[in-house]
């Protein structure tokens, strides 16, 4: 089959197409035929050498796919040839197929084509993990979600939304806010601007937001503090704008009861991985099928453009996912 591979680390210029070897499933495994993959922020890491797999991930980039079932393990009675499926994957989803735990498919609902069902699994199931299981989100809670218009932004909003949840963002343009509001966020601050506290204070009337889900990092790690009311929880998701903060006032996380929680799906193990996309169908495939959720997609690319791809995340100018068509 063929697959992305990489001539070393670097630039997107080290993609390229090339010949590895064909998979076979294993017991309680299916082979997938890939349509479709999507790009993450991981990859981009990876590519460059800063984000190794977890031990006995492929080596292949891509960290969800959608597709149809060509070959099914033993032990496997859920799951028929020809099904349609997406899933989140340790990796290896820049590639005409892949193998995976049966349970880790997720039935591609009948409205959602192939490029829809790639764009799906990893920032959902991000959102998903960090919101509800780690978050304990409640109905009535206000979160605040940075970088909204990103993919896991554009899916927390509406998860959030969902459950009963009032949803603030943050983004860097006009355009992105509009969307997010388009999706359920209440209001927006463009964080060119400058600090977001005053604008969430104003939002909550004083008291702040009960949960706060940054991809930032440490330039937003005592804004983030002063933006949270008593007994809010801070998820950090990831560290784009760094990851060391000079100083930090612990007395503030005592006296107003503050939690911070570090995450990290693609690490987690395979049983965890497993009850987490248990608990995600049962909430969310419905609303996909009647339209209360949809996944966003910023644009699609030949996977032969992978290169190109790359280098559009990397302006940071999309709303939503970025998907690779792999097969039509």
């Amino acid at each position: 089959m063929q697959a992305v591979q990489l001539h070393g680390f670097g630039g997107p210029e080290v993609l390229h197409i090339g010949e590895v070897p064909d998979l076979q499933p294993g017991v309680g495994e299916l082979k997938v035929r890939v349509m479709a993959t999507a790009l993450n922020r991981a990859d981009l890491l990876q590519r460059k050498g800063g984000y190794p797999p977890p031990p006995g991930a492929s080596e292949i980039l891509g960290l969800e796919m959608a597709g149809v079932v060509m070959e099914i393990g033993d032990g496997v009675e859920k799951w028929r040839l020809g099904e349609r499926v997406c899933a989140l994957l340790p990796g290896g989803g820049y590639a005409q197929e892949v193998i995976l735990p049966a349970g880790m498919a997720m039935r591609l609902p009948d409205n959602l084509s192939f490029v829809q069902g790639a764009a799906l699994p990893e920032v959902f199931l991000t959102a998903y993990l960090n919101a509800f299981e780690l978050g304990g989100l409640h109905s009535g809670d206000t979160v605040l979600v940075h970088a909204g218009a990103s993919g896991v932004g554009t899916a927390a909003i509406q998860l959030i939304r969902e459950a009963g949840g009032t949803v603030l963002v943050t983004a860097g343009s006009a355009v992105k806010l509009e969307r997010c509001r388009q999706l359920g966020a209440i209001a927006g601050w463009n964080y060119n601007e400058g600090s977001f506290v005053d604008w969430v204070k104003v939002q909550t009337e004083g008291r702040g937001v009960n949960m706060i889900l940054d991809f930032i990092g440490a330039p937003y790690f005592n804004q983030n503090l002063h933006a949270l009311a008593v007994d809010g929880r801070l998820i950090i998701i990831g560290t784009l704008g760094g990851s060391k903060v000079p100083e930090v006032d612990l007395g503030r996380l005592l006296f107003r009861r503050l939690q911070v929680i570090g995450t990290a799906l693609r690490s987690r193990s395979v049983e965890t991985k497993l009850d987490l996309v248990r608990k995600f169908s049962a909430f969310a495939l419905p609303r996909f099928s009647d339209g209360r959720l949809q996944a966003v997609v910023d644009r699609v690319f030949d996977w032969r453009d992978v290169a190109e791809a790359h280098r559009y995340m990397e302006q940071n100018q999309n709303v939503g996912k970025i998907v690779l068509q792999i097969s039509r």
